[in-house]
């Protein structure tokens, strides 16, 4: 609510101020800086266009390497039960929407809101418990309703109850994983003094990924 904050020397004495368009473009950096890091791009101090192309690539390629490295984790897992798939070729066919569902929408959704909260200073470390205790009520919630309408679904489609179960289950272990995941990681960053906003993308996905395999 003020317009200035007053800097003053180690006599006390003023030598500046600071307005409130100086916090807000301060503010604006912060926030800009993570939302990049959410996203798996290094941050640039300049403006998109003011960035060269070589630029915004080589902010753009060093996580998109890791990430894609790391899936070598998960190509290792299926290829464990590729005479499963090879007797039943259908199951290949869900591993996309399990994983999409896990990493890039339950776990972001979790870990958006308490990186919000963190910065709002809403949430602490203290509350980790009560955090999981919250998203593990919501993922059950949100896990048996996609489980339903996917089970429904593959029922009505491919007349097979016991791959509408296996996927409705899977569904259902994937959520809850996935949301234990999306909040755990950022209080856990915050502890140890890392940006919560690098857990957001890049850390979930991999983790998520590999756990939603094994899960199914």
């Amino acid at each position: 609510g003020m317009l200035a904050l007053p800097v003053l020397d180690a006599d006390g004495l003023m030598v500046g101020i600071v307005t409130f368009d100086d916090a807000m473009d301060v503010m604006v950096d912060e926030a800009t800086e993570d939302i990049t890091k959410m996203a798996a791009i290094n941050p640039s101090e300049k403006t998109y266009f003011d960035t060269s192309v070589f630029q915004h690539a080589m902010n753009r390629i060093p996580w998109l390497l890791i990430l894609m490295l790391t899936s070598i984790i998960t190509g290792t897992i299926i290829t464990k039960y590729e005479n499963a798939f090879a007797a039943i070729p259908l199951l290949v066919s869900f591993i996309p929407m399990l994983m999409d569902t896990g990493r890039g929408n339950c776990g972001s959704q979790s870990a958006t809101l308490i990186i919000r909260g963190i910065a709002l200073d809403e949430i602490h470390f203290k509350d980790l418990f009560k955090v999981v205790f919250k998203e593990f009520r919501i993922s059950l919630i949100v896990g048996a309703a996609l489980s339903i309408v996917n089970g429904l679904r593959i029922l009505i489609q491919y007349r097979n109850p016991s791959l509408a179960l296996v996927i409705a289950f899977s569904l259902i272990g994937t959520v809850i994983m996935a949301k234990m995941v999306g909040c755990m990681l950022p209080l856990l960053a915050k502890k140890v003094h890392l940006d919560p906003a690098i857990m957001a993308s890049p850390l979930i996905t991999t983790l998520v990924d590999t756990f939603s395999i094994l899960i199914y």
